[in-house]
């Protein structure tokens, strides 16, 4: 009786499967890929030679690998296809058709040393001594397996020296990774405290303010298409002038000290399903952090343990409507007070409050939620010809979005660095503003904003993604 029951069961369960219509992938076929090798293109597909795909998950899977090939930043475009196959019923060929990025980038390098381009216009009325210049080498696909080689030097506001390399497969099943780099940079001014929410700074004409030396090494494993691990071991040795760490902050590095010298042990994970990284319609992203600056091995100038997040999600509400929601976490397991360098919240990296362009709040713990709606005006395709000597730049795609920003933040600080009224208490900011996206990643904004003093503004952010 058991084994009639089994033989039932089996009948039925190959008989449900034989009535699904399902494709095999018979083959895939890449064009357009010049330099980058063709097995660090099929490592970011959702499907291999020889995979069984039911038909009605077809196009959505088909779309998905399109989207992971773009967002390794390799190619402008891309486009894919299948097609059946003659003689193997319910085989098909699927065909993607690419158009490679510039990878090389020897360029002069020109860098705004403020945070953000409305402080240097207005706060730092556009002075050309907080300029950053040199000389920027990348290779975004180095030795054609998307392994990302760099050598900066720049002088004027900060003089950098800095090499560092990528390398996203070591192993064959190239799930494993390394990520190596090592810079030093010395700066004649220094923002050595906070005050009404603002940075303070000192310049010091005779000698080098601030100095540091940074390393790191990281080991990346990344077992699937859309999560990340990475485990990372740096040293830090940070140098302030005497005079700062003795009258403007002693809370600089804490009690005083000139010199600070620690190492650090982290974790990150991330789970990306977005659909364009640099610009989002579709898709959820969530990464967390693990960081414990000061191992007691080197020194003890700095004792931190802080957990941080984030995550978004990105729905597409009709063909030109779409909705962000983007929240941010920081908590800080030690309790102490932190040096005054180390204790940043927001306006630092990306953790911002549109409306809070000339601000910066500090704290140990942080929460932010950043929403916006998005209408998309148009998207438009500019052949400039012969006009552009370089092929791959001669076509312009781009896309135009109207923005309505809303967002939320707040920061504890039970800690006294100056008289810095935003901190504890609720922040918000709100307007509008136009998206325009270039190529695949590069972004420009111009945003009409107000903060919870309901201070007006208008502000302008680019991201090259270089």
């Amino acid at each position: 009786m058991r084994f009639l029951w089994s033989l039932c069961f089996w009948l039925y369960c190959t008989g449900a499967i034989a009535q699904e219509a399902y494709v095999v992938v018979d083959s895939i076929a890449i064009e357009g890929h010049r330099r980058t090798n063709a097995q660090v293109i099929l490592r970011e597909l959702p499907f291999q030679i020889g995979d069984t795909i039911l038909l009605e998950n077809l196009k959505e899977r088909l779309e998905w690998g399109k989207q992971q090939v773009l967002n390794t930043g390799m190619f402008r475009e891309g486009h894919i296809s299948h097609s059946n196959s003659v003689n193997n019923p319910n085989h098909i060929r699927i065909d993607l058709h690419l158009a490679e990025s510039w990878y090389i980038y020897p360029t002069p390098y020109f860098e705004l040393a403020d945070r953000n381009f409305n402080v240097w216009w207005f706060d730092q009325n556009r002075s050309l001594d907080r300029i950053i210049y040199g000389m920027d080498f990348v290779h975004r696909n180095f030795s054609g397996n998307r392994d990302r080689f760099q050598i900066k030097f720049t002088n004027g506001y900060t003089r950098n020296y800095s090499l560092s390399y990528r390398l996203p497969f070591i192993n064959r099943k190239k799930t494993f990774g390394i990520d190596a780099g090592v810079s030093f940079a010395q700066n004649r001014e220094i923002n050595y405290s906070t005050k009404d929410n603002r940075q303070q700074f000192f310049k010091d004409e005779g000698q080098f303010a601030y100095q540091r030396f940074r390393s790191r090494f990281s080991l990346v494993y990344r077992p699937k298409l859309r999560e990340q691990h990475e485990f990372k071991l740096s040293f830090e040795q940070n140098r302030i002038a005497d005079y700062v760490a003795k009258d403007l902050n002693p809370d600089f590095f804490l009690q005083g000290r000139s010199l600070q010298r620690y190492l650090s042990l982290a974790y990150y994970y991330t789970f990306d399903s977005r659909d364009c990284r640099p610009y989002p319609l579709s898709g959820q992203f969530f990464s967390a952090a693990l960081e414990k600056h000061g191992l007691g091995m080197v020194s003890n100038d700095r004792n931190s343990f802080t957990f941080s997040s984030r995550y978004g999600q990105f729905l597409p509400l009709s063909d030109r409507w779409y909705f962000s929601f983007i929240g941010r976490t920081k908590f800080s397991f030690i309790r102490s007070q932190q040096p005054y360098n180390d204790n940043r919240a927001i306006g630092y990296s990306d953790n911002d409050l549109v409306g809070y362009e000339y601000y910066v709040i500090d704290g140990l713990d942080m929460g932010i939620i950043n929403t916006s709606f998005r209408f998309k005006i148009a998207e438009k395709r500019v052949n400039f010809g012969k006009i552009i000597p370089i092929e791959r730049m001669r076509v312009l795609p781009f896309k135009l979005y109207l923005a309505i920003n809303n967002d939320i933040g707040y920061v504890n600080s039970p800690f006294d660095f100056g008289d810095n009224s935003f901190t504890n208490r609720m922040l918000w900011g709100k307007g509008i503003g136009l998206d325009a996206v270039f190529f695949f990643d590069k972004i420009f904004k111009i945003e009409y904003s107000f903060n919870h003093l309901w201070q007006p503004g208008v502000f302008f952010h680019f991201n090259m993604n270089i």
